[in-house]
Order: structure tokens, then sequence, then C-alpha cells
């Protein structure tokens, strides 16, 4: 008989302890609807996770034509049959009742239901209307961090190469554009050089900004087990709340948000002082110490400690576990690349591990981590504001690949500047120059800073705006037309995940009422547009997803990120490989660069790097002189102030950020029982000092106002560092009776009423930690805890007289027991 784990109550379920370079033992984690069991499930259909980037690979359980459950794939690389909450709860919200079934176009004031030839006949006769009358430039795209690789790439081709704009990113733009910038600045190219199975052979692990076990809860299990197998790696855990990884963490460093650079460069001087670096790997394969050295020099502890805020001998505690490391494992996400200096920090931790010579062995390498399941697919396939397949749009010989490819003239790829970050087109939309934007998979009503002013520019007239989407969001309900599109289960394609492994994701089950692939949609409108190559046939070859996926294969065969040895018969047979796979490594390729770096030469690089403060472009000739032999570049980066800063009238540093519970703005997550009960209701945390001086206690109605708007929730006190309020991003509108927006204009609900519309100079990536705000006292609590999980970094500082958060019967699920094979289905 198999234990049931409430994975509410306990999201990282139990332990199967393993030491230092064995193999993760298997554990297989499945629910299935009350009332059924295996057996009753008429067929299990492949499938990777939806709801974080982890790319945990499972089975989707269907009966009667219906999703019922999930379980997790034993054999699969990534996650060895463990699901976290959001996979093992998540599919429920397929079957939501407001699901979109109809398109719907505006008449007035209304969104009424409409065929789908009216509603693309309508897109198409706009889109027609704008090219002839203001050109490509007139329309944008925005789409989002969790589509299919097939579908990202055909809309890739249909703006640079059909309508001809450079207006084209993804919400990935929010999460994860610093991570591929930062490894554009040192390596040359976008792609994970470590692997997970890093954590495996690791004897040391720095996690910089990064929530694992709530952003990666299978990964954090992964890590957990190792913690308790023999020979545990130490932790040094960069971030201002007490996460679980800072509650295991040899050292835990808690900075003032925005001094990421600060405490980096005094990591590195420390690290350069002590002579804890490989000379060797440094002449063969870097450039660029010296002036890093030189850069560190004045940043001792004791400089950084004054700015960060953290005692220098805890700096200095860290450099040597860092330094002493023999295999180093380094992550980074949102606390870094949503902070002030983005790219700057995020590149520093690159140069850490460089100078160490930790990279391409077993247990050492770097993961600048994503935030989504298909942000990777969004950045190789140019989705995000780069050109398909890694290629450069300064290279002119990159962008006749491209144009050979699609059987087009090169000038018909727009290349006169830099693709168009997220910021800027919404920039464009509020001006009035783009008329036209096509919103898919993403919710900028709640997820983009400064909400007021997105609404403004999303309701203007004079912006025609479509919504590809799956609910009724904040932002569909701003639209001239909505299309419902169907989801994960409900069609098929591929995912990649944050460390290159590529899974095959099956249709399961039918879409409800006329929902459409994503795929399919952008397939109807490149018909209705007609877009032909030079030659007069279809630009648009295919027609679909297998057949999109072998025109992927060609675009990035040769190329960083080479699919050519991938085809769906191997992935439903071998599971979950990593790119790059091709005939010469048809297994994959498990970590990157191995011996030297491989794509940092000029000719074949995706950027020359930009300026680290101020985000000036370096030209391809001062590229060729500092690196003309393509070896990684050691960038150093001076720290400046954030922008923003405390004063008299807002003493508090905000940031907002994720729980385990949730997923961006809840569209999906919000429509699950289990995992809605576990976190209801915005919060608000602060530490029992900042409470005490600001007269307030757990379970109160607070507010927290910046320059730019309000929000309100119940306090819970928690150990986050003084002088921090927190607030979680995901909670929007769309489950309240005011729909898209705060009633009657007061405070809102969504914690983006108050971040700052500002971002990094390098990555264009907004910034959603470091803004001012003040916090005062609404209504006195009854003495009941805050709607926040007691599970997480949201734990309240006292917590004994409180039970865990659960969520009740149907939030439990089978566990099974581990066994030599991988366990029992």
């Amino acid at each position: 008989m198999e234990p049931v784990v409430d994975r509410i109550g306990q999201p990282w379920g139990g332990r199967t302890p393993y030491g230092r370079g064995e193999a993760w033992p298997a554990r297989v984690d499945t629910f299935l609807a009350d009332g059924l069991a295996p057996q009753d499930v008429e067929r299990w259909v492949p499938a990777a996770s939806l709801l974080h980037s982890n790319g945990d690979a499972m089975d989707i359980a269907v009966r009667r034509g219906r999703i019922v459950g999930v379980r997790g794939r034993a054999g699969d690389r990534v996650n060895r049959g463990r699901l976290g909450p959001k996979d093992l709860f998540g599919w429920q919200a397929n079957a939501s009742p407001d699901r979109l079934t109809t398109p719907l176009v505006r008449h007035g004031t209304q969104l009424v239901p409409c065929t789908w030839e009216t509603a693309m006949a309508r897109i198409a006769a706009e889109s027609r209307r704008l090219l002839r009358e203001s050109g490509p430039g007139s329309i944008g795209f925005y789409t989002s961090g969790q589509l299919f690789l097939e579908e990202y790439y055909t809309l890739a081709v249909i703006a640079r190469a059909g309508i001809g704009t450079n207006h084209l990113d993804g919400n990935t733009r929010l999460c994860t554009a610093t991570a591929a910038q930062a490894l554009k600045e040192n390596f040359g190219c976008d792609g994970q050089p470590a692997s997970y199975t890093d954590v495996d052979h690791c004897d040391t692990l720095a996690l910089f900004g990064h929530n694992m076990a709530e952003t990666q809860p299978v990964l954090w299990m992964r890590v957990l087990d190792r913690l308790e197998g023999p020979e545990p790696p130490r932790l040094v855990c960069v971030d201002p709340r007490p996460t679980a990884a800072a509650r295991h963490a040899t050292v835990h460093l808690a900075p003032r948000a925005g001094t990421n650079v600060a405490l980096l460069n005094a990591l590195l001087h420390e690290i350069v002082r002590t002579g804890r670096i490989d000379p060797d790997y440094l002449a063969r394969h870097t450039v660029g110490f010296d002036e890093l050295a030189e850069r560190v020099g004045p940043c001792t502890p004791g400089w950084a400690a004054r700015i960060c805020d953290v005692p220098a001998r805890r700096i200095e505690h860290a450099a040597e576990v860092l330094g002493d490391a023999r295999r180093l494992l380094s992550t980074v996400l949102q606390g870094v690349y949503q902070s002030h200096q983005a790219t700057a920090a995020a590149v520093q931790v690159n140069n850490l591990q460089l100078i160490r010579g930790m990279l391409g062995r077993p247990g050492c390498g770097v993961l600048q981590m994503n935030g989504q399941p298909t942000a990777q697919n969004t950045r190789e396939c140019g989705a995000d504001g780069d050109l398909p397949g890694f290629r450069n749009w300064e290279n002119d010989e990159h962008v006749a690949e491209l144009a050979r490819l699609w059987n087009v003239e090169p000038a018909r790829i727009p290349h006169y500047g830099p693709p168009t970050p997220a910021m800027q087109i919404f920039r464009y939309a509020e001006q009035g120059s783009i008329r036209m934007l096509w919103i898919s998979g993403t919710n900028p009503a709640v997820s983009l800073p400064e909400l007021a002013r997105i609404r403004s520019v999303l309701g203007q007239e004079r912006l025609f705006t479509v919504v590809q989407d799956l609910y009724p969001t904040e932002t569909a309900q701003l639209a001239d037309v909505v299309l419902p599109a169907a989801t994960w289960g409900e069609k098929t394609g591929t995912f990649t995940n944050a460390d290159r492994t590529v899974h095959l994701c099956e249709k399961a089950v039918d879409a409800p009422g006329e929902a459409r692939a994503d795929l399919d949609i952008l397939l109807d409108y490149a018909r209705r547009m007609d877009f032909r190559d030079k030659d007069g046939r279809p630009l648009i070859g295919w027609h679909d997803a297998p057949s999109a996926f072998a025109a992927w294969q060609e675009c990035s065969r040769g190329r960083p990120c080479d699919y050519t040895g991938l085809d769906y018969d191997r992935l439903r047979e071998a599971g979950g490989i990593q790119w790059p796979c091709t005939d010469e490594s048809p297994g994959g390729t498990e970590r990157l660069y191995t011996d030297g770096v491989t794509w940092a030469a000029p000719a074949v690089c995706e950027g020359y790097g930009k300026d680290l403060v101020t985000g000036a472009p370096v030209s391809e000739t001062e590229y060729r002189a500092l690196n003309p032999h393509g070896r990684a570049v050691l960038k150093a980066a001076e720290y400046l102030p954030p922008h923003e800063d405390t004063d008299d009238e807002y003493p508090l540093q905000l940031t907002t950020g994720r729980t385990l519970y949730h997923f961006h703005t809840r569209t999906k997550t919000g429509r699950v029982p289990q995992l809605n009960a576990a976190a209801p209701e915005v919060w608000v945390e602060l530490s029992p000092a900042e409470a005490g001086r600001h007269g307030v206690a757990e379970g109160d109605l607070v507010e927290v106002t910046s320059p730019r708007g309000s929000v309100r929730g119940r306090l819970r006190v928690t150990g986050i560092r003084d002088g921090m309020v927190f607030v979680p991003f995901h909670y929007g509108y769309w489950d309240t009776p005011a729909g898209h927006r705060p009633p009657d204009g007061g405070p809102g609900r969504a914690a983006n009423e108050t971040t700052i519309t500002d971002w990094d100079p390098v990555s264009k990536q907004p910034l959603f930690k470091t803004a001012a705000a003040r916090l005062t006292l609404v209504a006195r609590g009854d003495g009941a805890l805050a709607p926040a999980p007691t599970t997480t970094a949201s734990a309240p500082v006292h917590p004994e007289p409180f039970p865990p958060t659960a969520g009740g019967p149907a939030a439990t699920a089978a566990q099974s027991v581990p066994r030599p094979e991988g366990g029992r289905p």
C-alpha cells in the first residue's frame, strides 16, 4: 500500500536520499480525480509540466475523453517521476467552466460571440489596412512563455518575414530576458552551460536570487535528497526573504534590494585576493581578467557591507565557501533578473564560475534559470526580440541565412536596428505608432508594471487589440477581438526547459467548444494574409505541428540550439533529450563548454555585447578587437545605486515575487481548488521589527502605497529582512466584481499597481524588485492568520499555534515508495 501524502501541506513530499555522483532515485507521484484508481485510466498520454520552467515529465490520465489526472514519469532525466503541487493539481484548470469557447468581437462596450470567420476576417482586414496605410511598424506582437516551439517559430516567421515588423517580443522579457543577455555577454550566445544532473555531483550550490523551492519545486526535491544523503553539498543563498534554501544554507546573505552588483563584486574581490582562481583556465579560455580584477580591487567586504547591509564577516564566509568549492554549481533567477543592474549582476555570477574554472565538468556550471515552461523556446525561435536559431541581427550573413531558409530577400527581414523589447512595444502603442497589438498567452493588464498606465494603453480606441487566450482575463476584457485557444493536453508540440531538455507534449483530449490550437490560429492568419516567398509560394510551408517542427529543425541546423537529431518518435521513445542533438551527438548534450567556449567567435556569436552600465552596444569592430579567438568574456561592472530609493515619505523597499502555489496571474492556478485554497488572496509581508515600527500585526489589513498606486492585503509577519515589504504579484481582478481594474479607482489587489516603469539598460527587463513604498494600517485583524502559505518563504515567524497550509482531503496525492526499477506506475 502506497503512503498518501498531503502535497499542499508537504509540497516537496518525502525524501529519497542519495550521495554525490550517484543516480537520483525514482519516486513516482500521481494524482487522479476523486474516486478513480490507476486501473480506471483508459490512456496515459506523454506531456511535460506547464506551470513552471523545470520541464517535469508526466503522463496525462484520460478517461471518457476527459483529463482525470497525472503521474510523473519515472525514467525521465528531469524529475525521475516526481511532480510538484502545480503539476499534480493544475490540470483541473483545463475544465474550468469559464473557458473561452467561441471567438468574441467588440461592439461598442461589449464583447459579443461571433464565428471564427468573422473574427479572423476582421483581424486580417485590419492588418492589411495598417500595412497599406502605415507600414509594418504599425503592427506588434506580444507573446508568451507557455506556447509550444512550433507555435513560436511560426509566429516569428509571420512577424519577421510576413509582416516585416521588428515589434515582436514575449513576456519572457519580464522573467528571463536577463538570463539570455547575461549568457550572451559572457559566452557569446544563449544556452545554459550546466545541467540539472550537476546537482548530483556538486559539492557547493549557490543560489543567487533563486527561490528554487517555490519556482522549481522538483529541482528543490533533488537538492533536498542530496542534503539528506552522504556528502551533502554546502549551500550559499542570496535572498532577502527566509526561503527554504535560506533555511538550509551554510551561508545566507540577505542584502538590500538593488545591491546585487556590490555584493557580487565583493565576493569576486575575496576570491581574487585569496588566489582561489584557476590561472590555467583563465589563460586558455577567457579574456578580460585583468580589467575584472582591477574593478573589484577596491570592493572589499567592508565596502559592500555598508551598501548591502550585510555583515562583512558573512560576505567573507560566503566567499570562502565559494572559493573552496571543488565542484561549484550556481543558479540565478528573478531576485537578480528583476532587480537593479540585472544583467551586470547576472554576468558577475558567470564571472565567478569562469575565474574558478568551474564549467563543463560534472557538478560545475551555471544555470541562468527560466521562469516559464517554454521561455527557452521563445528565445530559440526568435519570438522574444532575437532572430531564430540564436542568430545575430547585426551579422549580415546570419540575416542572409534566414533569408535563404525562408526564400525571401534579406531586406524583407527587419534588421535596421535591434528587435523591439516589450516595454518599448507598449510605449509605441501608447504614443500611437503601433496601431495593432496581438497578445497571445499572456496577461499584461496584471503582469506589467504600473498597471494604471497599461490599462490606459490597452484601452485606447485607436489601438486594435487581439487577445488569444484560454479565459476572459483582465487583458481579454480590454480587447477588440478575443480568440479562444487550446492549451496543454489539447494540442501537440514540444517544450524545452531551462536545462535544454526537449519534451514532446501530445494531445490527450479535444479543446472545449470551438477553441483552436495556437498553431492553427497562426496558420489560418498566414493563409488569409497570403504571405508569399520571393518565388510566389506560401511563406509558411507547413500545416501541422510535425511539419512545423521539421521546418524548425532546418532553421536550427548548425546553430547552438541544433535540433536536427530529434524527432517526435525519438522523443516518444526516449523522453526528454537535451539540445544540441545531432547525428554526431544523437543522445543530446548534457553540458556545454566542456573544452572551452564554442559560440563566442565574432562570425558565429549571437551578439557583440553591451556596456553593462549604460546598455550602449559594443560594435562588431570593438568585439573583434577584444575577442578575436572567441573566448569567454569576463565583464566587469561598477555598482550604481537604484534609481528609486527610500525616503521619509516612502521608507520601505518594495519587492514583489511568486509563491509555490500560483503561477503568473492565476489564470490557471486560481481556478484549481487545492492551489487556490492554499493561497486564496493577496497578502503583504513585513519583518517583526518593521511590524512593530508601523504598529501592525499578523492579519491586519494594510495598504502599501508607492508613487504610482496602492494595494491592500492582510499582513503576514515573516523573517524577511528589515526595511523591506513583499507583495506576491499573482493577484488581479478576474475573480472579483471589478473584472479588470481596482474597484472605483481605489486601492488595488494587483502588486503591479505599485511597481515602477523602469528596466535594465542591457536586457530591457522591467524591474519589479526595486521600488519605494510606505505601509499604513487600514483595519485591525481578528487574530486570524493572513491568507498566505505557512510552508514557504511566507511562513509566519511564530508558526507554532498554526497548522501548516493544507488543502484537505482533495489536496492529497499518492507518492510511491521508491523501488530499484523506478517505482510502480
